[in-house]
């Protein structure tokens, strides 16, 4: 007799140095907040502030009342450390004075 297949999806949040990705079993009208909670991965990141970290599902920006389909990836990011554009010019003007 065949096994009954679980429907999944993953929620990952990304550090420099590591990587965090949890399964968690599809339910019907998850939303990614209600994966993101499911997950329990405040339990291994307390960092995480799910109201104020921008969600995505495969590097595309989504809210987290946003329904999720099996197999999708909930991408939990980070809030950035510098503005890029300040940061390159920083480089830029490091470079000409060095």
């Amino acid at each position: 007799m065949a096994e009954a297949r679980r429907d999944t999806l993953s929620v990952v949040y990304a550090l420099g140095h590591s990587c965090t990705s949890i399964i968690v079993d599809l339910q019907t009208g998850m939303t990614v907040a209600d994966a993101i909670a499911a997950s329990c991965i405040r339990t291994i990141h307390p960092e995480i502030d799910p109201a104020a970290s921008p969600v995505g599902i495969y590097g595309r920006r989504v809210s987290m009342e946003s329904e999720l389909q099996p197999g999708d990836r909930v991408e939990i990011y980070r809030m950035l450390q510098a503005d890029p554009k300040q940061a390159r010019r920083a480089r830029g003007r490091r470079k000409k004075s060095g």
